[in-house]
């Protein structure tokens, strides 16, 4: 048994929620959420080079990834592969950027099924800015 880190009641170091205050995890000395992240300790121009993040705080926001590589729900980086990105070089489902493989994307080039583009683009229905402002 320990203390809960939130009220103190004595818990279970096994229990997933403390049965007096709710605090998920309860046993353990710092908890910041719920999934999965991983940052490598090698960094370029202070961002990690590798950054993964599945990882929702617990107040349910999510952490996004930010990294020179970027691999997660919300990710933004050089090479980025994401749900929702932002990056230069991407691979993922609604995109921003340079050069990037997507369904939905807004980018300089891309090759994706809704695009809009700035020089370039292939897909199903992809239009540049040029177009569609003029």
């Amino acid at each position: 048994m320990k203390p809960c880190r939130e009220c103190g009641h004595q818990v279970s170091e096994q229990a997933l929620q403390c049965p007096e205050c709710g605090a998920p995890y309860p046993a353990k000395p710092k908890w910041d959420g719920f999934g999965y992240e991983y940052k490598s300790k090698t960094t370029l121009l202070g961002w990690p080079l590798v950054h993964v993040s599945f990882k929702y705080r617990p107040n349910r926001l999510p952490v996004p990834a930010k990294g020179i590589i970027a691999i997660g729900q919300f990710a933004v980086g050089i090479f980025t592969i994401a749900q929702f990105g932002i990056g230069l070089f991407g691979l993922g489902q609604f995109m921003i950027g340079g050069y990037l493989v997507s369904q939905f994307a807004l980018a300089y080039a891309c090759i994706a099924q809704i695009g809009i583009v700035l020089h370039s683009g292939t897909g199903q229905i992809i239009k540049t800015l040029a177009m569609l402002l003029g």
